[in-house]
């Protein structure tokens, strides 16, 4: 109920006359009617950038396909799932979390994950509570190392943190060796995952990551020591990694 409210709040906001005239037209509709309505919305409806509240980051039209997805049964939205092209796919993945019994599309979210379609992956990557709520601790690992391998900001992940674990550090872990040993280097801010999981090998990492000449590097490691020896002090500090480092065309 409150999704709904701040959904019709969110649209009085920021459509215009005609645009509300049209979503109101759209009410009586329901089935394979309401799902056309959803394909036809971005005629009538502006890709307006949406700024401030629960939506923020989202376009008008996307707000508005989001509503009409709410009064839809699974079976027609499932359908569009099916037949969506690359702007309706990025609306029905960042629809999820406010879908009916969520948990039921956890196969279209991780299919969002392997997508080649860069803004259906990043629909379901970024600022989307669903893979922090439902992901599997394999799914959500394979979220977070797309990322990097893609060389995608992984503090814009919702539950990066409180979703680290040992797997996904050791891997990471792997990762740095096999850069290291190719004489390039990993995003600096990807060692905010590993402080809870130190082992000897990560440990040796931290190290190695100290005595780099690279400012970033130097500050990552330096926030890793100080989280482990005071768990929460770093709160904040890693904001100041939290740029573009594209490692991959340096």
């Amino acid at each position: 109920m409150k999704t709904n409210i701040q959904i019709t709040e969110t649209i009085a906001s920021f459509a215009n006359e005609s645009e509300s005239t049209w979503i109101s037209e759209q009410k009586a509709l329901t089935g394979k009617a309401l799902a056309l309505a959803f394909v036809k919305a971005p005629r009538f409806i502006s890709k307006k950038n949406i700024e401030g509240g629960v939506f923020n980051g989202w376009t008008l039209d996307q707000i508005v396909r989001l509503n009409l997805l709410t009064q839809l049964d699974q079976a027609n939205i499932d359908l569009l799932f099916e037949t969506a092209e690359m702007q309706e796919a990025v609306a029905l993945t960042k629809a999820l979390p406010y879908l009916e019994n969520p948990a039921t599309y956890l196969l279209r979210a991780t299919d969002a994950v392997r997508s080649n379609m860069g803004p259906v992956f990043d629909a379901i990557a970024f600022g989307n509570t669903y893979p922090k709520d439902y992901f599997s601790e394999a799914a959500w690992n394979q979220l977070v190392l797309k990322c990097i391998f893609n060389d995608k900001a992984i503090h814009q992940i919702i539950g990066l943190d409180e979703r680290a674990n040992q797997e996904l550090a050791n891997t990471l872990s792997d990762f740095a060796h096999e850069r290291w040993s190719a004489g390039r280097r990993v995003p600096s801010q990807v060692w905010r995952l590993v402080p809870k999981f130190m082992n000897e090998s990560l440990q040796a990492d931290i190290e190695k990551l100290a005595q780099s000449e690279i400012p970033r590097d130097v500050l990552a490691a330096s926030l890793v020591k100080q989280e482990v020896q005071n768990p929460g002090s770093t709160q904040g500090r890693w904001q100041e990694l939290e740029l573009p480092e594209p490692i991959y065309t340096a």
